[in-house]
């Protein structure tokens, strides 16, 4: 005969967070005597069985995953029209396409370098789908530079042509980047730089990066590269095939 071991882990685990939490209105109490076998027969028993630990470590993260997921999506639901139809970003594959995915980034940040190839070959391969790029700085000083001539340079842009060849010649740049590099590269691309410099001293590029940060914050988002795709929030370069599955179920809710 066997017997199913995980009820009595179970109650051993409650009886360690009873010996751990003081109670505020016990209604009776261990002896020292009392508790120190307890805790003697709880240390044993993890010892004997520590895959009882991973299966608790992974519930946790499951349901904190699950509270994650939850959260998200009330967010992207409360912020939607900011995320998806402000008019401080832009807007590059096809403006009306049925599913939009919003990036936000940092022009020194590694890993947007790398899904730099990625945002690119989805939109080659999906004429239906729209992207929007926020300019989301993180990472200093330079990053916050760079995204102040990232948006100047929006606002000279309308179809969003020169920002994305801005983008791609910046964020695939060697080197950190800041004013001077992003300067560098606003005039490489054959953008106006009189206007860019008084762009630059606009409320609108100040606003448009608030927007992004304060979007940033309600979503939960902590680092660069992070997506909203639909109502799902994906956070780091999870890479082509991943960001594909994403934007199909997205067609599909």
């Amino acid at each position: 005969m066997t017997f199913d071991i995980r009820p009595i882990a179970a109650a051993l685990c409650v009886c360690a967070l009873a010996l751990a939490v003081p109670s505020a209105a016990p209604a009776q109490s261990f002896t020292p005597d009392q508790r120190g076998e307890i805790e003697k027969i709880i240390r044993e028993y993890l010892l004997s069985n520590p895959e009882l630990l991973q299966e608790v470590i992974a519930e946790m993260e499951k349901r904190q995953a699950s509270a994650d997921t939850e959260k998200h999506r009330a967010a992207v639901k409360e912020h939607g029209e900011t995320i998806f139809n402000s008019k401080r970003h832009v807007t590059i594959g096809n403006p009306q396409g049925d599913v939009t995915m919003v990036e936000f980034f940092d022009y020194n940040c590694g890993y947007c370098k790398r899904a730099m190839a990625d945002m690119l070959d989805l939109m080659k391969g999906d004429s239906k789908l729209r992207i929007v790029l926020k300019e989301f700085p993180v990472l200093g000083e330079g990053s916050t530079q760079a995204a102040q001539v990232a948006v100047a340079v929006r606002m000279q842009d309308k179809s969003g042509k020169k920002y994305l060849e801005f983008h791609q010649k910046l964020l695939m740049g060697r080197g950190q980047a800041d004013k001077a590099r992003a300067m560098a590269v606003a005039k490489e691309v054959g953008l106006d730089m009189a206007r860019l410099e008084k762009d630059l001293k606009s409320e609108e590029v100040t606003n448009s990066i608030n927007e992004s940060m304060k979007l940033a914050e309600a979503l939960g988002l902590n680092g660069t590269p992070s997506y909203v795709i639909g109502k799902e929030v994906v956070v780091g370069a999870v890479g082509l095939s991943a960001l594909g599955d994403k934007i199909k179920a997205a067609r599909t809710n």
